[in-house]
């Protein structure tokens, strides 16, 4: 068994809190023996408020949330999946980025949420992600010591197109970090996690942030960890953060490979 740590986190508007709040997720996932943490969207600032959020949100190498997360994996010794923070990219857009780090603090994989998340919900949440973030481009898999994992954000587990890439890229973790709505959290949120696990025979690991944020949104919670045949091993509920801990099983992965060969069978469709 491999024990992996999740930060469901109720992220704010102080850089300075969500950075403290995150260090402390790393100490204790390291203290309770975890092999990865993982984190939700935009772990390091959760602010709708554009104006004011700008003067925190810097170049990647400027970011102090990321200078913190780095040191304290390589003070603690443990990987972390940095769900996302958002980071200047340059020519006045931001980018919402996910970082791999390893346990010396180096960054192993960078990866820029593909779509936007641009919707008005029936409950009157109106929300325009392409106004200010320049999607990402490019579809990103790296090693770790839970074998091969593929990264994404939020909004990207609606797009199949793109899991097809992880699956495809024979990855045995999927992380899917998440901010997701009430609505869209309530309507949808199980069966999409449930559906990429057995899509792809891969675990699906998704941190999220939960409850009322000091910018006003109510996000859904229910960090998960789901197995490759699609049962929920972990469901964190949508009443408190902390932090989660599930032990999986890796050699799941080549069980239900073996069982229901979908990857090895799936084809190209032509219309």
């Amino acid at each position: 068994m491999t024990r992996i740590a999740l930060y469901q986190a109720n992220t704010g508007i102080d850089p300075h809190a969500n950075a403290a709040a995150l260090v402390d997720a790393v100490r204790e996932a390291s203290g309770e023996e975890a092999e990865m943490l993982f984190t939700p969207e935009m772990s390091g600032l959760l602010d709708r408020n554009r104006k004011r959020a700008s003067i925190h949100i810097v170049a990647e190498e400027d970011n102090p949330t990321l200078a913190a997360v780095r040191d304290a994996c390589a003070r603690e010794g443990i990987w972390t999946c940095l769900g996302s923070l958002a980071v200047d990219a340059g020519d006045g857009m931001w980018a919402n980025r996910c970082f791999l780090i390893d346990d010396t603090g180096d960054i192993s994989a960078r990866y820029d949420k593909i779509h936007m998340f641009d919707v008005d919900l029936d409950s009157g949440e109106s929300w325009r992600e392409s106004n200010a973030y320049r999607a990402g481009e490019k579809v990103v898999t790296a090693q770790t010591p839970l074998g091969r994992l593929g990264l994404s954000i939020c909004y990207d587990l609606r797009f199949p197109g793109l899991f097809e890439a992880l699956g495809q890229a024979q990855c045995d973790i999927i992380s899917i970090p998440a901010a997701f709505t009430v609505p869209t959290g309530t309507a949808h949120w199980h069966v999409l996690q449930r559906a990429r696990a057995i899509e792809a025979s891969a675990f699906v690991i998704a941190a999220a942030q939960v409850g009322r944020h000091e910018d006003g949104r109510t996000t859904f919670g229910h960090s998960l960890v789901v197995d490759p045949w699609g049962e929920v091993l972990l469901d964190m509920g949508s009443d408190q953060a902390g932090l989660g801990f599930a032990d999986i099983d890796l050699s799941r992965i080549k069980e239900v490979r073996d069982q229901v060969p979908s990857l090895a069978n799936r084809r190209k469709i032509v219309i």
